[in-house]
């Protein structure tokens, strides 16, 4: 006898304002920061219609990590993964449940906790030479002066040197519009997105492009088998001893892929992250003062390094903060793999789940004043596993989080250890939503800090700490360099 004491998808609420044939695309593109956080109300689950198809949109940070920890049911999938899959494939970040273990294992050595130092030394670097660029008075495109940072960080730390500066040029370029045209692609029915619109020729010629960039290093890198000391050399020389298809080694066609993944993901999140911060800091001149005060004091006039990242309370918290309030994966989509039930509710195989950070990380019951910016929310507070989630959680968690949050503190530490940041005008900030919650278009002002900028404000005396929930993470011996812990 079939089991009619649990609840079907089909029985849950439906969000308000669907229209016929488009479902809730409209508000979804009109304003889909507004619309998510709408569904806020709904405790548990909710569904959400995306043209034709329904999706169930999870709300509650239990199930949310009920998704994430069984990976295997609940596989990476939906519209925003199909959309980044046409620009790097299959790797590590989309590929689907049956492929990760085995890229997992292999692209794990590029990230073991030895390599991070080496890695962070590369951004400090490249952030105080990007500072250097910058002069008085100066009025930045924030987000594009982070792009360019990172984009040559992450080359470096990936392929051992800068891109030539054309090629880098274009990079950041092709990189821009592809980004852009994720989520616009995500809610465009399969039918018109295939039309040869400027648009679609626009994204086309990027993605080739920088896919053709990333292939002609990695035919030169095969050529030269000499370890490099970088990521590159670390996936071609890794070795997947479990594996049972005989194939150990990531062949070229996966490198691109990976090589791709984190090209993408070093460079567009990180830098997306760390103009959030500053815009946080321009607009909260106290917190800026206070962390200008700390960095005097941590760097006394040395060259900033990775060995000072476990005395960058403050900055760790900002990052930690920006993170909670713009998460860059702003929403994610899983797809079942077989039919399963999720918090009494029996969902089908092939069902598409819905996943928002940016709603759990403002919800009013689990962040006091979920809106305001308040990096002292974390002293004495590592983030809740289940409420704060800008990396994802589990097996499919992103590997280079402890990677990023170094880059990240590292180099808005170089920051603003020289320059101070003003907004510019009165208008509030809105992020622009596409597939990462973009800051793109951002100005700030730069004022030199002519006299040591933080001098007599005190950062050992900060305000007490919001209350939050707090489940405290395990540390991995060595990684723990950073005070406040992101990990699983």
């Amino acid at each position: 006898m079939a089991d009619t004491s649990t609840a079907t998808a089909a029985s849950l609420p439906l969000a308000p304002r669907a229209l016929p044939l488009l479902g809730h695309a409209l508000p979804l593109l009109r304003d889909p920061l507004a619309f998510i956080m709408s569904l806020s109300g709904y405790r548990q689950m909710v569904r959400v219609r995306l043209g034709p198809s329904t999706a169930v949109m999870i709300c509650d940070p239990a199930l949310t990590r009920q998704v994430f920890l069984n990976d295997r049911v609940f596989d990476k999938g939906g519209p925003i993964y199909d959309r980044i899959r046409e620009v790097i494939g299959d790797g590590l970040s989309t590929c689907s449940y049956p492929l990760h273990r085995r890229q997992r294992r292999l692209c794990q050595p590029s990230f073991h906790p030895s390599r991070l130092p080496g890695y962070g030394a590369v951004f400090a670097r490249a952030a105080e030479l990007k500072t250097g660029t910058w002069r008085d008075g100066d009025v930045l495109d924030i987000t594009q002066e982070m792009m360019t940072l990172t984009t040559r960080g992450t080359m470096e730390t990936m392929f051992s040197g800068a891109l030539p500066a054309e090629t880098m040029r274009q990079a950041l370029a092709d990189t821009a519009t592809i980004v852009s045209a994720f989520f616009r692609r995500m809610m465009t029915p399969a039918l018109l997105r295939g039309l040869p619109t400027p648009r679609k020729r626009r994204y086309d010629q990027a993605r080739d492009r920088l896919s053709a960039t990333i292939s002609h290093i990695i035919a030169e890198r095969r050529a030269d088998p000499t370890d490099h000391a970088d990521l590159l050399s670390t996936l071609v020389a890794a070795v997947d001893d479990e594996s049972q298809d005989g194939q150990k080694q990531l062949s070229d066609a996966e490198l691109a892929d990976e090589a791709l993944t984190f090209f993408l993901g070093g460079m567009e999140t990180t830098a997306i992250t760390l103009a959030w911060a500053l815009h946080l800091l321009a607009t909260n001149p106290d917190v800026q003062q206070r962390l200008q005060a700390e960095t005097d004091t941590v760097l006394n006039g040395e060259k900033l390094d990775p060995a000072h990242l476990p005395s960058l309370g403050l900055a760790t918290r900002v990052v930690t903060e920006a993170l909670r309030l713009y998460p860059p994966a702003w929403m994610m989509t899983r797809v079942l793999r077989e039919d399963a039930e999720l918090g009494g509710v029996r969902l089908k195989g092939g069902s598409t789940i819905v996943l928002s950070p940016y709603l759990l990380h403002r919800r009013p019951d689990l962040y006091t004043e979920p809106d305001r910016f308040d990096p002292d929310r974390w002293l004495g507070a590592q983030p809740d596993r289940a409420a704060y989630i800008p990396f994802g959680a589990g097996a499919r968690k992103c590997i280079g989080d402890q990677f990023a949050l170094s880059e990240a503190i590292l180099a808005l530490t170089a920051i603003v250890a020289r320059w101070e940041l003003s907004p510019v005008g009165d208008e509030p900030f809105r992020p622009k939503v596409e597939t990462s919650l973009s800051s793109r278009g951002l100005s700030l002002r730069l004022s030199e800090r002519r006299t040591g900028g933080g001098a007599g404000v005190s950062a050992a005396v900060p305000r007490p700490a919001s209350a939050q929930p707090s489940v405290p993470s395990s540390t991995q011996p060595g990684v723990a360099a950073c005070p406040v812990t992101h990990q699983e």
